[in-house]
């Protein structure tokens, strides 16, 4: 794995750049005293290079030679997983920008280094072989136990959220245990490192729940957020909660959105119409909101402009514009007349969305939300009706409709799904994601939750998807959830560079199932 792992050192010292050094960096061999005297031996200077791994999480360019203005971190990924699904409508091809992921047009290209495969294997790796450093660093770096707490603990959150995220994209769904998964790495690389082979399924997610679990207890001697896209005590309770749901862990998941609810001290925001509106500062753009507890913090010098996920998002920036952002007519049709959450579409518009909007156009400016306390209450009411404890499941539920439908209420009991999204059984649980559905439209890469319920979906035209978007040769696939539809083939850079991978036997399959 010589060669994957020289882009994953040298993404290293990429990541430093973005945060104060030179880019001349980013073509030296790493030296002693970057791989740790400096940077590493004290806690508060160890804050440089964690920054910079955030900086990396919503800075274009870096992951990628090509397609650049659709790789821009963690929200770029969300809005991936969201054009996959069957909500979240692109009403035009325009410019080309995720247009592919829609039209799930990206397996095949493997080979390059200008698309998805590689771009998302480059960043969830450079992002572990970041944290690997730093937790190498655990047993001398200097500091009280507090400051130490939070610099390692954010280490082990970030490699427990890559290596989730790589599990989600690479590899069948939880139960498929004993499939091939990722290769784990949990100790620095260097470019001698030698390659490891595809874990499996189960492997990658005991290392998840080990790291995820050991950032929770250190995160917690420290517990106070310092900046917005520091993952907190509270945050990483919150990607615990995330993490136990696809596990289908439900006291878990239960325990650890009731916990990040009360760590974050954030509570839910009402809808004013009037804040989702462009040149408005509100909870989907802005971090300093009351219900947000991780995002980016963007700055004029630090805007993506092009490639930034307003521009795609809007209907008045370039690319919005000409690949408008809609909504499903079926999903729209769920909400009450008295909903506030139908100020972020318009029907008038064939459901055009008005949610995400720049609180500057003028400068590009946005911040990038990762994680709202609403997610928390909709994670502990799934987990509570999932534990056959009906009662609180609706209490978390209605704390959220209460603050978006005056007139909201439902006696719905049960946790039976429908093979597809569409398939309506009445139950609560299909009634709480519903309502995920509509919250975190947009925000929630919505086909890793179509992933871990196991189901399918359709996308018929009624619902206003485009014909180049209904999937016909794919119709066999998107209603199963045992297929490889949703699994991304893995790069080619990985095979050239890894001697304990073989294309012929550790690739996933290109098509829809193996040949």
């Amino acid at each position: 794995m010589k060669k994957i792992f020289k882009y994953l050192f040298i993404g290293m010292f990429g990541v430093l750049c973005l945060s104060s050094c030179s880019s001349d960096l980013l073509e030296t061999e790493p030296t002693d005293k970057m791989s740790g005297s400096t940077f590493m031996s004290d806690a508060t200077k160890a804050l440089i290079p964690l920054n910079g791994i955030y900086r990396s999480m919503y800075t274009a360019g870096w992951s990628t030679t090509g397609n650049t203005h659709q790789c821009f971190g963690i929200s770029a990924y969300n809005l991936m997983g969201e054009v996959m699904g069957d909500d979240f409508i692109m009403g035009a091809q325009g410019s080309g920008w995720f247009w592919f992921d829609a039209a799930y047009n990206v397996k095949g290209r493997f080979t390059s280094s200008s698309w998805r495969s590689y771009d998302l294997w480059m960043a969830y790796y450079t992002w572990i072989a970041n944290a690997n450093y730093i937790i190498a660093a655990e047993e001398t770096m200097e500091g009280s136990s507090e400051d130490v707490g939070y610099v390692i603990g954010q280490a082990y959150a970030i490699r427990a959220y890559s290596y989730f995220m790589l599990a989600q994209t690479f590899a069948r769904n939880y139960n498929f245990s004993n499939d091939p998964c990722v290769p784990i790495y949990n100790e620095p690389t260097m470019t001698t490192t030698t390659g490891q082979p595809r874990s499996t399924v189960a492997q990658v997610y005991e290392q998840i729940d080990n790291d995820i679990n050991k950032a929770i207890e250190l995160l917690a001697k420290s517990p106070a957020q310092r900046h917005p896209s520091h993952i907190s005590y509270a945050v990483a309770l919150g990607l615990k909660s995330r993490i136990a749901l696809v596990e289908e862990k439900w006291g878990e998941a239960l325990d650890a959105a009731q916990k990040a609810i009360a760590a974050s001290g954030k509570s839910i925001q009402t809808v004013d119409a009037s804040a989702f509106a462009p040149n408005k500062a509100n909870f989907i753009n802005s971090v300093g909101q009351g219900n947000v507890m991780w995002g980016a913090q963007i700055v004029s010098d630090q805007a993506g402009m092009y490639a930034s996920l307003m521009t795609h998002m809007s209907g008045t920036a370039p690319y919005g514009e000409r690949a408008p952002k809609e909504i499903s007519s079926w999903l729209y049709g769920k909400m009450r007349s008295t909903d506030a959450r139908r100020a972020w579409w318009n029907p008038a518009e064939g459901y055009l969305q008005k949610k995400f909007e720049f609180s500057n156009s003028q400068t590009w400016e946005a911040d990038y939300i990762w994680m709202r306390v609403e997610e928390m209450y909709l994670n502990a009411a799934e987990a509570a009706c999932m534990s056959g404890n009906d009662a609180l499941a609706k209490e978390y539920l209605m704390a959220l409709m209460s603050k978006r439908d005056p007139n909201y209420s439902t006696n719905k009991t049960g946790t039976a799904l429908g093979n597809l999204t569409t398939d309506e059984t009445g139950s609560l649980r299909e009634e709480i994601l519903i309502q995920r559905r509509l919250e975190l439209w947009g925000e929630d890469g919505r086909i890793y939750t179509i992933r871990r319920l196991h189901q399918g979906f359709v996308r018929p035209s009624e619902y206003g998807w485009p014909d180049g978007l209904l999937l016909p040769t794919h119709q066999k696939a998107m209603k199963d959830p045992a297929s490889y539809l949703w699994v991304l083939t893995i790069p080619q850079a990985e095979f050239d560079g890894n001697e304990n991978m073989d294309i012929n036997k550790d690739q996933n399959p290109v098509g829809d199932y193996p040949e």
